[in-house]
C-alpha cells in the first residue's frame, strides 16, 4: 500500500507549489490536479482509520456488555464497518485511477475504408448506432463536417457527442470495423467485406492544448451540401491548418462563419491533444517493453455480421446472437466487458499516484 507519512509530504509541497504567483495556466492546473488528487487519497485514509478506532473501541464496549446496550454496539459496529467498506473500495479506486479523461465529451470520426459505396453506407449506420447509443445516455449529439455519397452513405463524418462519461464508453470504439453483408448494390446477393474506421478523441481543455495563433492558416469557403441557399452563398465554411504538424479540420455545419471557426478549432485541439498523448504513450510502452491492450486504430476490433445477425469484438472475444438490436444502439453488452478489461489491467500495473502530464 501507499507510505501515508510520504503522501502528505507529498501534498504540502504541491500545496506550497500553488502559491507561486509565476506559474502558467497550463502548469497550475497540472499541479492543483495533483493535489486535489492526493487531498481525496489522504481524506478517505483518515476516514478509514477513524473507523477502525470506531470499531476497536464499540467491540471493547460490546465485549463488556449485556443485553440491550450489546446490541446497540454491535449495531454501531456493523454501521461502521459499512461506511469503512465504502470508503476503502473508494480509495482503491482513488489508487488505481480511471483515464483521467473519462468524464469528457468527444470528438467522434467515421470513415469509409474499403469496400466503396458499401463501406460509405455502413458508415451511415455506424453513426446512426452511435447517435441512437447517445440518446440512451441522454448525451447531446451535433454533426461537425460530413461528406456524402449519392446513395446516402458517409464518406466520412465528424461529430461532437456532448455529456457525462462520453469518452469513458466509446473510447474503445477507436479502430477497424468490419462488416459483412448483401450490399444494396449487389445482384447477385454475394456477401462482401467492407471497412470502416472509427476515431474517439476526447474534447481538449484549453490548458491541455498551447497553440499558437501563428502557427495557424484559416480559410473561409462556401459551404456545399445541404442547407438551402444561403449556404452556397455566403463564405461560411471555414479550413484551419495547424502548420507545425500539418492537421487540418474543416467545419460548415454552421451557417455562421464564426461558430464554424469554433467547431473547427475545438476539433483540431483536440486532435493535437490525441496525438500528444499518443506519442507519451509510446514513449512509455517502450521503457515498459510491453504492448497495452485495445483500442489501437490499426487493430481490427469488431466484426458485424449480418446474415447470421452476429456481431464479435476481437479484443474481449465476446459474440453476440442480436446485430439487429446492438444497430439501434444497444451498445452496452459491448460496453461494459471492455470498461471492465480496463478495470483488471490497471489493478494489475500496481498504484498510480498523479504525476504531470497531459
Amino acid at each position: 500500500m501507499i507510505d501515508w507519512t510520504t503522501a502528505q509530504k507529498e501534498y504540502d509541497a504541491l500545496v506550497e507549489a500553488l502559491t507561486n504567483q509565476d506559474l502558467d495556466k497550463r502548469e497550475r492546473a497540472n499541479l492543483q490536479r495533483q493535489a486535489s488528487h492526493y487531498a481525496q487519497l489522504l481524506e478517505l485514509n483518515k476516514t478509514i482509520t477513524e473507523l477502525n478506532k470506531t470499531i476497536e473501541s464499540c467491540q471493547t464496549q460490546a465485549d463488556n456488555e449485556q443485553g440491550e446496550m450489546k446490541e446497540l454496539y454491535q449495531e454501531e459496529i456493523r454501521e461502521a464497518q459499512e461506511h469503512r467498506a465504502q470508503a476503502q473500495a473508494e480509495l482503491e479506486e482513488k489508487l488505481y485511477p480511471a483515464d483521467a479523461r473519462n468524464e469528457r465529451s468527444v470528438f467522434l470520426e467515421i470513415r469509409a475504408g474499403t469496400g466503396g459505396q458499401e463501406a460509405a453506407l455502413f458508415a451511415a449506420d455506424l453513426f446512426k448506432m452511435y447517435y441512437e447509443y447517445a440518446l440512451t445516455k441522454n448525451w447531446k449529439v451535433s454533426i461537425v463536417d460530413s461528406s456524402t455519397t449519392d446513395l446516402g452513405g458517409y464518406k466520412e463524418i465528424v461529430a461532437f457527442i456532448e455529456g457525462k462519461n462520453v469518452f469513458k464508453h466509446l473510447k474503445y470504439e477507436s479502430g477497424v470495423h468490419r462488416v459483412q453483408r448483401v450490399p444494396k448494390t449487389e445482384s447477385a446477393g454475394r456477401v462482401h467485406t467492407s471497412t470502416v474506421t472509427v476515431a474517439v478523441l476526447p474534447e481538449a481543455d484549453e490548458v491541455d492544448v498551447d497553440i499558437n495563433p501563428s502557427d495557424l492558416r484559416i480559410d473561409v469557403y462556401r459551404s456545399s451540401g445541404a442547407g438551402g441557399q444561403h449556404v452556397n452563398t455566403t463564405d461560411s465554411a471555414v479550413r484551419i491548418t495547424h502548420i507545425p504538424t500539418g492537421v487540418v479540420v474543416t467545419c460548415q455545419d454552421e451557417r455562421s462563419q464564426i461558430k464554424n471557426k469554433a467547431k473547427a478549432m475545438k476539433v483540431l485541439q483536440a486532435r493535437i491533444y490525441e496525438a500528444e498523448r499518443e506519442r507519451q504513450d509510446a514513449i512509455e510502452r517502450a521503457e515498459r517493453k510491453q504492448q497495452v491492450g485495445a483500442g489501437e486504430r490499426a487493430e481490427k476490433i469488431r466484426t458485424y455480421n449480418y446474415p447470421q445477425n452476429r456481431i464479435t469484438d476481437h479484443r474481449v472475444d465476446i459474440t453476440l446472437k442480436k446485430l439487429d438490436i446492438v444497430m439501434q444502439g444497444d451498445l452496452d453488452d459491448l460496453v461494459h466487458p471492455l470498461i471492465e478489461q480496463e478495470v483488471r489491467e490497471r489493478r494489475a500495473q500496481g498504484i498510480v499516484l498523479p504525476k504531470k502530464g497531459v
